[in-house]
């Protein structure tokens, strides 16, 4: 006869000692600077030592659990290839550069350069699905432009930081988008789709903010051959040597491309909300930013093959592809030895509904990027966590509800990493803003608690997203609300009983 083996109790050591991995992966990345790409590895040896301590397992067995989850996630590493090819693509044949030019026609002023350069950093960063990027090819434009105009430096160089991250939250390109779609098991145009009325939005709100704060700022205007005029060569070099793609889109901007360099940006997305496979997409744009580059005269057959698209797939494999298969194992076996069940009850016993339950949820992802200091890393821990958490305490009538849960946990993983990065002093985010900003522009001594200062766009972001989630409001904002039809666990066997 057979008996059954209870588990044995866990002692109140035992909770703690699975928090044990996060801290060493945040002390790794915030203390000791490590690349992220070095503390992964460790803290998934760390989790997988615990693992094996808590669960009386061997080593084969934990490891498993983070073999498991990097290939949940298989397919976004192949669209990862194709996102950093169709960047590459998009800053050097034209594209950018064509968007920049465009927007500057109309002539900015120091009243209205807040607003002109969040406007156009966060269509570069559409374009391009690189934050970075982005804020490395425009900070030398307009910070100049604002020198020139005797705008407020702090306004601009906010406005930029705050632009450049919103491809990273919508873009079709951008790595973050990805990974954090490819978590929950949710197409990347569904989730432009639900979160587009709202992003657009916030970007309206930051502009007028951006140009209420600076409306007793001067109107004399500036073009920009005036700007480059202006600009050192050291700060040339500088940007040459730490962005050289930002440099690149630089000389185009300075020398000028066609307008209808635009086109293959337009093309993504179109077919996109067409309902088109995201690699279609993205080979799409590639395909023809080439054609349309060779018509510009702004790119050849061979640097598209060997400049573009081999450095574009080299650069995702070689860190980007790595870095988020250790992070997602670490990730997995974190979440397999269910280290995070503190958090979880106590984000499910606080709320009294499933808007409350989302808000919850919302705000550990926020947690965990402070903790972290990477988005990267963010996304791919707390994914699962807060999807286990929805999963398990919510009742859905149908899949398509608990679809559009999993949309909404695809945007706060996003939103958190991206713009809650923003305004985390110690986050790679603001640290990397200001390092650019001082080498292109040494007229000024930036910090990342200047970037945080007049962050407006990251504050309206953060903070419109969780009182939308907590309030319910979120349903009056078009394809942005929840199902209807659904309802906590525990608030349904109360009125049952």
């Amino acid at each position: 006869m057979e008996t059954e083996v209870k588990p044995k109790k866990q002692g109140i050591w035992t909770p703690i000692l699975k928090f044990i991995p996060l801290i060493v992966f945040a002390a790794l990345v915030i203390v000791f600077k490590l690349d992220l790409l070095i503390a992964a590895p460790f803290a998934t040896f760390a989790a997988a030592a615990v693992y094996m301590i808590t669960e009386r397992c061997r080593f084969e067995k934990a490891f498993s659990r983070g073999l498991k989850a990097a290939s949940n996630i298989t397919l976004v590493f192949f669209i990862l290839m194709f996102a950093y090819g169709v960047a590459e693509c998009f800053m050097a044949t034209g594209v950018g550069a064509a968007l920049i030019n465009l927007a500057l026609r109309l002539g900015v002023t120091a009243r209205t350069i807040a607003p002109a350069a969040i406007l156009v950093t966060c269509l570069l960063s559409v374009a391009t699905g690189s934050s970075w990027g982005t804020f490395a090819a425009c900070a030398p434009i307009f910070l100049w432009m604002n020198h020139l105009v005797g705008g407020d430096v702090l306004l601009t160089v906010c406005a930029i930081a705050g632009g450049a991250c919103f491809g990273d939250n919508i873009g079709m390109i951008s790595d973050v988008t990805v990974l954090s779609c490819g978590m929950q098991d949710v197409k990347i145009i569904d989730r432009v789709k639900h979160q587009s009325v709202w992003s657009i939005l916030c970007l309206m709100i930051s502009m007028a903010v951006f140009y209420f704060a600076g409306r007793d700022l001067p109107t004399v205007r500036v073009d920009v051959e005036q700007v480059f005029a202006q600009i050192p060569q050291d700060s040339f070099d500088a940007l040459a040597e730490q962005r050289p793609s930002a440099w690149q889109l630089l000389q185009q901007v300075r020398t000028g491309v066609p307008y209808y360099m635009i086109v293959p940006m337009l093309v993504v997305i179109v077919l996109s909300f067409l309902g088109t496979h995201t690699l279609l997409c993205l080979g799409a744009g590639m395909v023809s930013s080439l054609l349309l580059g060779l018509l510009a005269g702004t790119i050849s057959i061979s640097d598209w093959l060997s400049d573009m698209l081999l450095k574009g797939f080299g650069d995702a494999g070689s860190w980007t592809v790595v870095m988020m298969m250790w992070v997602a194992a670490f990730g997995g076996i974190m979440n397999a030895m269910n280290a995070f069940d503190p958090l979880a009850k106590l984000v499910v016993k606080i709320s009294r509904n499933v808007h409350q339950l989302m808000g919850w949820c919302g705000l550990l992802c926020l947690v965990g990027n402070m903790a972290l200091a990477d988005e990267a890393a963010q996304v791919a821990t707390m994914s699962p966590i807060v999807r286990d958490i929805v999963e398990k305490n919510v009742d859905c009538e149908t899949e398509d509800d608990a679809y559009k849960l999993r949309l909404r946990l695809a945007t706060y993983t996003s939103s958190m990493g991206i713009y809650g990065s923003e305004l985390v002093p110690w986050h790679c985010f603001p640290v990397f803003f200001a390092a650019i900003a001082n080498a292109v522009y040494p007229m000024y001594h930036f910090t990342s608690f200047d970037i945080i200062s007049k962050n407006y766009m990251s504050f309206i972001v953060i903070g419109s997203i969780l009182i939308l989630s907590f309030t319910g409001w979120d349903r009056i904002i078009p394809m942005f609300g929840l199902p209807k039809n659904v309802k906590l666990r525990k608030a349904k066997k109360q009125t049952e009983g």
